[in-house]
């Protein structure tokens, strides 16, 4: 019998999205209730926060970082400041979302950083294999035994207030996770036939990695990328509340945790309780959003068999 048309267990089964599936294949389960909600959650917190971020600090102006006004100095969360203010007087729900922002980009960008390079190593080690992979994985292994933030402080120490220390900071220390799941895929997909296959007609070890590694990996990074998010955004927030991260004079939800620590023992509460809100709201939508798009590719790749 034809192996691409016999029943559940063939070589040829792939899951289809929506419980569909391929002749003689088994239908992919649907997402279970719990999923469903903890992706409705997620969306429905970071869907308005984002907008919110993106859109006020265009609109408030200089309110964030602009005059002070010692007039309305810790002022109580009201109908003029929803947040109330800080001790100079400036609206807080302006400062958080430039903060936020501020925040976003640099976690985003080191983030980016951080996967590309951590695919591109945990890749080329897997296809090299030998020496080569053993040398990058001490390498791996000697980066892992230093404490990230101890490193981290390090880098920034040396550039103290520099934007690309930062994010050099972040990304260099979070590499090394991801380096090791690409580097586990690809020795997972050299043992497929296709790759033998492309090895016999004569395709080179950078064709095989370009051609056939680097796509197949290409959603574990994608989902390595989330999953960093929330994790460079508290980096972020530890090194700017040490002063060792941005600039004073940028707004970010460091540097705002930082100079509430006074506020809060003036019983200003809400100077600290707007920054902390907003950062545990987006650490915990990201990795809820995260964790179902996991929970969607695990289940998919133990379905599918070797061609």
């Amino acid at each position: 019998m034809n192996e691409q048309t016999t029943g559940a267990g063939t070589r040829y089964d792939h899951w289809r999205p929506g419980g569909r599936r391929r002749p003689g294949g088994t239908a992919r389960p649907r997402a279970t209730a719990s999923a469903r909600l903890r992706v409705a959650a997620g969306a429905a917190v970071l869907v308005p926060l984002v907008a919110v971020i993106a859109v006020l600090p265009l609109l408030s102006g200089d309110a964030a970082t602009g005059t002070v006004d010692y007039d309305a100095v810790r002022q109580a969360p009201g109908p003029g400041h929803l947040f109330g203010t800080d001790d100079s007087g400036r609206d807080v729900l302006a400062r958080v979302a430039s903060g936020a922002r501020v925040s976003l980009i640099v976690a985003v960008t080191c983030a980016l950083v951080a996967t590309v390079l951590g695919t591109l190593v945990g890749a080329a080690s897997g296809a090299a294999g030998g020496l080569v992979d053993a040398a990058v994985m001490r390498l791996v292994d000697g980066v892992n035994a230093v404490p990230h933030l101890l490193l981290g402080i390090l880098i920034v120490a040396l550039y103290r207030g520099s934007l690309l220390a930062v994010i050099a900071s972040i990304a260099l220390t979070h590499w090394t996770t991801v380096a090791r799941i690409v580097r586990a895929e690809v020795l997972s997909l050299r043992s497929r036939p296709y790759i033998d296959a492309a090895i016999s007609g004569g395709a080179s070890r950078l064709t095989v990695l370009t051609r056939h590694l680097l796509p197949a990996v290409a959603p574990q990074s994608a989902l390595a990328v989330v999953l960093l998010l929330p994790h460079a955004v508290w980096h972020e927030t530890a090194l700017s509340f040490l002063g060792l991260g941005l600039p004073p004079h940028l707004p970010s939800l460091g540097t705002m945790v930082a100079d509430s620590r006074d506020d809060v023992l003036l019983g200003a509460w809400w100077t600290i309780a707007a920054p902390a809100g907003v950062l545990i709201a987006v650490t915990l939508a990201v990795a809820g959003l995260a964790g179902w798009w996991r929970d969607r590719l695990v289940p998919r790749r133990r379905s599918e068999l070797a061609l």
